[in-house]
């Protein structure tokens, strides 16, 4: 139960198949995780909203004792971006409270203690990131011309350790882990431009990629 006072970090991660929302409390330099739920794929425009008003009221708290908004901006599910970063965007402008946005790639690397980190994109590529060296880098690319890489590289889905000798398969990362990865920035208020805050998409939908340009031939 929420003490008088207290005050509560949200996270959300709908990036993947399956989607988390977690809540936690801050107490000075550190995060207590007090709850985390699991969100059904395909329904998460429907669940979002109404599952982070049943959290908060499990904790006695309402969306008002929220100090600030973690959510994972992918690479992913277009769809389940665009849900989770409009889902904190609104609730962050509405609240008037800051936003932090976490590359899901970032939490795989972190979680599997590499330097490397890569998500099926579809379509025989990967979305890859390499972590090194205080530089950070995340880029499309073919699964082919990774196929050699020897560094260990995180991976969190079943057919991309099948085809890479390399990778190091490990759970999804989650919206618990997440409050605790964005901890640092929080601390020195780092947060995100709220009306700049976008999607980390793999790739622009089929709709895009195949839609006419504006004032083009018919």
């Amino acid at each position: 139960m929420l003490l008088a006072g207290e005050v509560m970090l949200l996270a959300i991660d709908t990036c993947g198949t399956i989607g988390t929302i977690a809540l936690a409390r801050r107490e000075g330099e550190s995060v207590i995780a007090l709850i985390q739920i699991e969100l059904a794929g395909k329904t998460f425009a429907a669940q979002l909203v109404p599952r982070i008003r049943e959290l908060l009221q499990e904790q006695s708290a309402t969306l008002q004792n929220l100090e600030a908004i973690i959510v994972v901006n992918g690479p992913g599910s277009f769809t389940g971006v665009r849900i989770g970063v409009s889902a904190a965007k609104g609730l962050a402008e509405a609240l008037q409270i800051p936003v932090i946005a976490l590359s899901r790639l970032v939490l795989l690397a972190q979680k599997g203690e590499t330097q490397a980190a890569a998500l099926d994109a579809g379509r025989r590529e990967v979305y890859f990131g390499r972590y090194a060296n205080g530089k950070a880098l995340e880029s499309l690319a073919a699964l082919e011309d990774l196929r050699e890489t020897a560094e260990p590289i995180a991976v969190c889905e079943e057919n991309l350790a099948q085809d890479w000798p390399a990778a190091r398969l490990i759970a999804p990362p989650t919206a618990a882990e997440a409050i605790a990865a964005a901890l640092p920035r929080l601390l020195i208020q780092d947060y995100d431009d709220i009306a700049a805050l976008d999607g980390n998409y793999v790739r622009r939908t089929d709709a895009e990629l195949f839609a006419r340009p504006a004032g083009g031939r018919k």
